[in-house]
C-alpha cells in the first residue's frame, strides 16, 4: 500500500515559443510567485512556481490538441477567482455540479484545461 503525504508538484506543457507568455500569464493573471529551478538539470527551458504548498512547474513540448485530462487548485473564494479571471478574458467552463464544492474550468492560452474549485459544506 502507498500512504500519500500530500501532491508535491504539478506539471504542464506549453509550445516552445510561448513559454514567456506562460510565465506572464502564470505570474501576473493568476499570481503565482516564480521560484528558482535548477535549470541546469534539465535539457529544455521552463520555469517553476509556487501555488499554495506545492509547486506548478510550466515545461515545453509541441502542442497537441486539448484534452480532459486536467489539474485543479483548491482557491479560498471562487466566486473572486472566477471575477479575476473574467476581468482578464479568460474563459469560464462551466462543469457539472458536485456535492460539497463548487467548481469551474478554464483552458489557459496553451491548451491546458485547469479547474478551480471550493469546497463547502452543505
Amino acid at each position: 500500500m502507498i500512504e500519500f503525504t500530500r501532491a508535491n508538484h504539478i506539471h504542464i506543457c506549453v509550445p516552445a515559443e510561448r513559454l514567456e507568455e506562460a510565465k506572464q500569464f502564470y505570474t501576473g493573471i493568476m499570481g503565482l510567485q516564480l521560484i528558482e529551478r535548477p535549470d541546469h538539470l534539465f535539457s529544455s527551458a521552463g520555469y517553476w512556481l509556487n501555488i499554495g504548498d506545492i509547486q506548478l512547474h510550466i515545461g515545453v513540448e509541441p502542442y497537441h490538441g486539448q484534452s480532459i485530462r486536467h489539474t485543479a487548485f483548491e482557491v479560498k473564494d471562487i466566486n473572486e477567482s472566477r471575477k479575476h479571471l473574467e476581468k482578464s478574458n479568460v474563459q469560464i467552463l462551466e462543469e457539472p455540479r458536485i456535492p460539497g464544492r463548487i467548481r469551474f474550468a478554464f483552458i489557459d492560452p496553451f491548451g491546458n484545461r485547469m479547474e478551480l474549485l471550493q469546497i463547502i459544506d452543505e
